[in-house]
């Protein structure tokens, strides 16, 4: 009769640093990451809080005929 045998791991644990959660780098960031770039990080914030929108850029938002709300679900309307 053979015996079970079980498979043990000897690697060690490793806790590798998290990198940046929005463009994943570890030491310096990616010209585009939120965290650097103002542009973009303005671009994430109004998307995430449609409410922080400039009055400039809701009027030029408007002027394209873009509507600039928060996210309605479907078959519910906004007045």
């Amino acid at each position: 009769m053979q015996k079970d045998r079980t498979v043990r791991s000897y690697a060690p644990k490793y806790n590798a640093p998290v990198g940046c959660e929005h463009c994943h780098r570890m030491v310096r960031h990616e010209r585009w990451c939120i965290m650097v770039n103002r542009a973009v990080y303005y671009a994430y914030l109004i998307v995430a809080e449609p409410d922080k929108l400039t009055l400039r850029d809701e009027l030029i938002l408007h002027s394209l005929g873009v509507r600039w709300t928060a996210d309605v679900p479907c078959g519910t309307s906004r007045s």
